[in-house]
C-alpha cells in the first residue's frame, strides 16, 4: 500500500470524524489504545463539573442527583456494545474484583462441580484471581491447559469455563458462540473476559447465550486510567447467583441500615462499595461517544489498519503472531522480534507508541476511532526505518522501565 492509497481510504472513512473528539499529542502516532485509550476532549470538562459543581457546590445532595444510580445507568450504556440487555450490566470496582465475584458465585451455585477451567497463557490476573477464587470454595480447583487441549478438558466436573475472548498478547479470538455451546454441552457455565474485545470487535453475549462476562473500560472505550469495570450476568442467572462480596451498596435497602444482609434484586446485588464518582464520570463521558457508532464499521476499519501494518511487517521479515483472518482476532497486531523491548523503546522515541509483552513481542494497537489509515502507514514506515537503521541497538533503549 502507498501513502496515496492510505489517504484514499481516509477520504471515505465513516469513522474519520471521531478523531477530532480526542486530545492527541502532536508528533505522536498512538498505537497503545489497546492498553490505555486516548483522552476524549469532553472528559476534562466533565471531571471539572463533578469536582467543582457536583462535589464542590451540591456536596452530598449529588447522591440524589445522579450519583447513586450511576452504576446501573452506565451499565445500560455498555450493554449495546456487548450484545446484552440494559438490565444485565453494571459498572464499578475492577475487572479483577468482578471476576472474583463471578467465579465464586458460579462455583457456589454448582456444588456438585468443582473445576474452573482456563487457558494457559491467559492474561495473568485472570489466572491469579481464579486461584484465589477456588481457594474460597471448599473442594474447588483451577485447571489450566493449553488452548488446543481445552475441548478435551471440558468434562462433567467443570463448573465454569473462563476464557478471554481476545488474547492480550497474540490477538487470537475465540469463537464466542461455539465455545459457549461447548461449555453448556457438558453442563458448565461460560464466563468471558472482554477486556480486549469491547470497542474493538462486535460482541453478542445474548446471541451466544453466554452466562457471565467481565471487562475493563480504559482500553478501547477510553474511560481513563483505572476506569470502573463492568460485569454482565444473564437475566436467567440473576436470582440464582449471589455475590460473595456482600457490600452495603448491594443491599436491598442500604439506607434501612439493617445488620443482616439482604441482596438487592437484579444487577444491583453485585455492587459492593461506594462508586468512585470522578472516574465514573470520566467513563460515562467516554461512553457517550459510542452511541451512534456501528460496531461493524469499527471492525472493518480495524481489518484495514491491520493489513497495512501486516504488509509492513512482511516486507521486513517480521514474524506476525496474530491471526490473518479478521474474524479470528481482535484489534491489535503483534510481531515477534529477538529484541522486541529495545525496538519498542526506539519506536516510542520516534513518536510511535506501542508496547512490549514478554519475552519477545512488539504489540501495536489499532484503535479505529482516532487512528487514520495514513497514521498507520506512517507508523509502518517508521518501524521499517528503525529496524533497517538498527536504531534499537542504542544501549539507552535496553534500560527496563517498570511498565512495559
Amino acid at each position: 500500500m502507498t501513502l496515496e492509497d492510505a489517504r484514499l481510504l481516509d477520504a471515505t472513512d465513516p469513522l474519520a470524524g471521531y478523531r477530532n473528539r480526542f486530545a492527541l499529542p502532536d508528533g505522536v502516532i498512538y498505537l497503545d489504545g489497546n492498553s490505555l485509550g486516548a483522552l476524549p476532549k469532553a472528559t476534562p470538562a466533565a471531571l471539572a463539573d463533578v469536582a467543582t459543581r457536583q462535589w464542590g457546590e451540591r456536596l452530598i445532595r449529588s447522591w440524589n442527583e445522579g450519583w447513586i444510580d450511576a452504576p446501573q445507568r452506565i451499565g445500560a450504556k455498555i450493554a449495546p456494545l456487548i450484545g446484552a440487555a440494559a438490565d444485565e450490566v453494571i459498572i464499578g470496582d475492577t475487572t479483577s474484583t468482578h471476576l472474583f465475584k463471578a467465579l465464586v458465585a458460579a462455583l457456589r451455585s454448582t456444588p456438585n462441580r468443582h473445576t474452573v477451567l482456563s487457558e494457559a497463557g491467559n492474561f495473568p490476573t485472570d489466572l491469579h484471581i481464579a486461584e484465589g477464587a477456588v481457594a474460597c470454595v471448599p473442594g474447588a480447583r483451577l485447571k489450566v491447559v493449553a488452548r488446543e487441549d481445552l475441548a478435551d478438558a471440558l468434562d462433567d466436573d467443570v463448573a465454569v469455563l473462563l476464557l478471554t475472548h481476545v488474547h492480550y498478547k497474540t490477538s487470537d479470538r475465540f469463537d464466542m458462540a461455539a465455545w459457549t455451546t461447548r461449555a453448556h454441552d457438558v453442563g458448565a457455565m461460560m464466563l468471558w473476559d472482554l477486556s480486549h474485545s469491547i470497542g474493538a470487535v462486535p460482541i453478542d453475549l445474548n446471541g451466544a447465550n453466554a452466562d457471565l462476562a467481565v471487562g475493563c473500560t480504559y482500553k478501547y472505550l477510553n474511560g481513563g486510567p483505572g476506569a470502573p469495570a463492568f460485569l454482565y450476568v444473564a437475566n436467567r442467572w440473576q436470582d440464582a447467583l449471589a455475590s460473595p462480596l456482600s457490600g452495603w451498596m448491594g443491599h436491598a435497602a442500604p439506607f434501612a441500615f439493617e445488620d443482616a444482609y439482604r441482596p438487592a434484586p437484579g444487577m444491583k446485588r453485585w455492587l459492593a462499595g461506594t462508586p468512585a464518582m470522578l472516574s465514573t464520570a470520566a467513563l460515562e463521558t467516554a461512553l457517550d461517544l459510542w452511541v451512534d457508532i456501528d460496531q461493524h464499521a469499527v471492525a472493518k476499519k480495524s481489518a484495514a489498519l491491520f493489513d497495512i501494518l501486516a504488509a509492513a511487517g512482511d516486507a521486513l521479515g517480521l514474524a506476525c503472531v496474530s491471526p490473518r483472518d479478521p474474524a479470528k482476532r481482535g484489534s491489535h497486531i503483534s510481531f515477534r522480534h529477538s529484541h522486541a523491548y529495545e525496538l519498542t523503546q526506539a519506536l516510542i522515541a520516534r513518536g510511535v507508541v506501542g508496547d512490549f509483552r514478554d519475552p519477545d513481542i512488539l504489540r501495536l494497537g489499532l484503535t479505529p476511532l482516532y487512528l487514520s489509515h495514513e497514521d498507520v502507514w506512517r507508523a509502518g514506515e517508521i518501524v521499517r526505518e528503525t529496524i533497517e537503521s538498527e536504531r534499537w541497538r542504542d544501549p539507552v533503549y535496553a534500560q527496563r522501565l517498570a511498565v512495559t
